[in-house]
Order: C-alpha cells, then structure tokens, then sequence
C-alpha cells in the first residue's frame, strides 16, 4: 500500500491533479456555479413547480338566490380553489367575461334549482371553463365535479343501495405534496446542468487560455490529462449531489427511504455522465460562447423528455419510446424510487444498467475525442 501511494504522490496524474484543484479553487465563478445556481434553482422549482391551482377566479349568476344555493357558492369557494370573483345578473354577461379572461370559470344556477331538489329530480347546474390554459381547465373541472358532487351527497345523507363507494389509499406520498414529485426531478436536472456546464467549462479554458498546448509539451499521458480532470469534478459534483439531498430534507421535508451507500453509488455513475457530455462538448466547441450554446441545445431536450417535470406518461408515443435514450430519464426514475419508496438497485436494475451503459459510452467516446484533439 505504502509503494502504491508512493508511486500515486510521485506520478504525472498527480501533479496535474493538484494543478486542476489549485485552478478551481482560483476559479470564484466555478466555485459560485457549483454552490449556488443549484440551491436556488431547488429552491425555485420545488416551490414554483406545482399541479395544484388555486384562487380562480369564479363568476356567479345565481338565479335561484336561495339558501341552498348560497351554500353550494360556498362550498366552492371555501377552500380557497375558487374565488367568488363577481356576482353577476345574466348568462350574457358571465360568458363576455369569461371571453376577455376576466375569470376562469363561471357558475349559472337555475331559477327552480330548490324545486328540483325537494322533489328528488336532478337539479342542473351550468358551468363554463375557460379552456384556453387546457391543464388548468382540466383541473378546475375536476375540482368542481368533486365539490358538487360531495355537496350533493350532503343535502342527501343516504346513499343508494347500488353505490359503490371505492376506498382509496395513496402510498409514499400520502399527503399529495408536489414538491415530492419534482424536487427529485429537479435534482437530476440541475445535476445535469452543472456536471456538463463545469466540466466543458474547466476543459474549453484550456483553449481560450492557451495552456492546451502547454499541456501537450509535459511528460504525461493523455490518459493522465484527463483523469486529472475529471476527478476533482467528480468529487466536487458529489459534493452538490449531498448539497441537493440537505436542502431537500431540509426545506421540503423530503423522506430519504433508500440506502444511502447505494443512492450515492448511481449518483456517481450519472456524474460521470454529465462529466463526459462536457467533455465532449467542449471537444467539438472553439471557446466558451460555443460551449454554452451547445449545451442548452443539448440539455432542453434531456431535461423536456426525462419525466422530471412532466410525467413520461402524457408524451406521445414516439418521445416515450425516445426517451429511453436519455440517461436523464433512468436517474430520475432511480431518485424517485430511493427517496420516496425506499426501493434498492434489485427493483430499479433496468435503469441502473441503462445508466451504467451510458457512462461506459460516454466515456469512451468523450475520453477518444479527447485524446485525439490532444494528438
């Protein structure tokens, strides 16, 4: 063991590594990407990124203008989904605003709406949705189906004796909290993010500084360039891996449910992912504008067709099946499997080898790309 470190402390990789340490912690703006881009962009998406709505603004026409009606507004309105926004006096005049985007919804009760009631005959209700945000149409339809539905069943306590009332559990995330959804998603993304922006960064700078050739001229192996590297990026992305695992324990409360040693494991095999497509951006750019160019343009895709944000499950076919190229997608997965359900590698093995195969790959091909620019 003592000859092996002799040897390590004495070697050409370990020279440049020490080299690549001094330059990033010299680097402010490196040290500044790596830390704080990624806390606030968690902090943003897992606050931002909702599917939950609330406070639409609700329109009124109520014809009946009766007591029961008044508690079917109500109803509505006291969980703050609607807001009773305006009372207005004809159809006419609802659906306009409705038209101009002045509410989201509208609510037209009948004249004999208690009539209907008190002799057991379905009372209708008409309500308009503004449809032009599809996603929030949906949910405010859903909502105001639910809410009338559970006010009906109010004004009638004894359930029909065909009524099959389902009993309905939800697991891991029994609360329904959002940010459960996305704050690992967004974990990926932002790791995504930094690993490839840092990485085509540290390596372009070689290019726009003039020390590439400098490089060529020192008694090193291509093999030992690189590695020196990638692993001082590699320890400092795993150090924005845990920095993302604390801030969502500790802002969005966040379960941790799987095997850490594990987690960070298949954490460390999609850091060397990201660390590769830098490398091979930063291969096939001149200079930093380019880098950056080109790593939006890469990484909009990854990001829009890895489920981090979007469910898989709401792509067409053809970007579903597309996606099972995007290393993103199997890590996403992965996370989500690890702090929500406390799953291990045996559940998850088709992502992790997925994963495994695409760092191979790329590491391979950005490690060549790499050498030959250096030959």
């Amino acid at each position: 063991m003592k000859k092996f470190f002799d040897r390590l402390f004495n070697s050409s990789f370990w020279a440049l590594a020490i080299k690549e340490v001094t330059q990033i912690l010299r680097n402010k703006q490196l040290i500044f990407l790596l830390i704080f881009p990624p806390t606030v962009q968690l902090l943003i998406f897992g606050f931002a990124l909702s599917p939950e709505v609330h406070f639409l603004k609700l329109g009124i026409v109520d014809y009946a203008n009766s007591q029961t009606s008044r508690e079917l507004v109500t109803a509505l309105t006291e969980n703050r989904i609607f807001l009773a926004q305006d009372y207005l006096f004809s159809e006419q005049l609802l659906g306009e605003q409705v038209r101009q985007g002045q509410l989201t919804a509208g609510l037209v009760i009948p004249p004999d709406f208690d009539r209907q009631l008190s002799q057991n005959q379905a009372a209708d209700i008409q309500v308009l949705i503004d449809g032009v945000d599809a996603n929030t149409a949906g949910i405010a339809s859903g909502y105001m189906n639910q809410i009338v539905t559970q006010f009906s069943r109010s004004l009638n306590p004894n359930p029909v004796a065909s009524r099959i009332e389902p009993e309905v559990s939800f697991l891991y995330n029994p609360g329904l909290i959002s940010s459960w959804f996305f704050v690992p998603g967004v974990l990926g993304t932002v790791l995504t993010l930094t690993s490839s922006l840092v990485s085509s960064a540290t390596v372009v700078r070689e290019k726009d500084t003039g020390t590439l050739e400098q490089l060529l001229m020192t008694p090193a192996q291509a093999w030992e360039i690189l590695l020196a590297k990638i692993v001082p990026l590699f320890v400092l992305l795993m150090g924005d891996v845990l920095l993302a695992l604390t801030v969502a324990k500790l802002v969005f409360n966040i379960p941790f449910r799987g095997n850490l040693a594990l987690f960070l494991l298949v954490a460390a095999l999609y850091v060397c992912v990201g660390i590769s497509i830098g490398i091979l951006l930063a291969t096939v750019s001149k200079n930093q504008q380019q880098v950056v160019l080109s790593s939006f343009f890469l990484n909009l895709p990854l990001i829009q067709t890895s489920g981090a944000i979007a469910p898989i499950e709401s792509m067409p076919t053809f970007f579903r099946y597309l996606s099972l190229l995007n290393p993103l997608r199997h890590f996403v997965v992965i996370v989500r499997g690890f702090l929500l359900k406390g799953i291990g590698i045996v559940e998850v093995w088709p992502h992790v080898a997925a994963l495994a195969m695409f760092t191979i790959v790329l590491l391979t091909i950005s490690s060549l790309k790499f050498r030959r620019q250096l030959s």
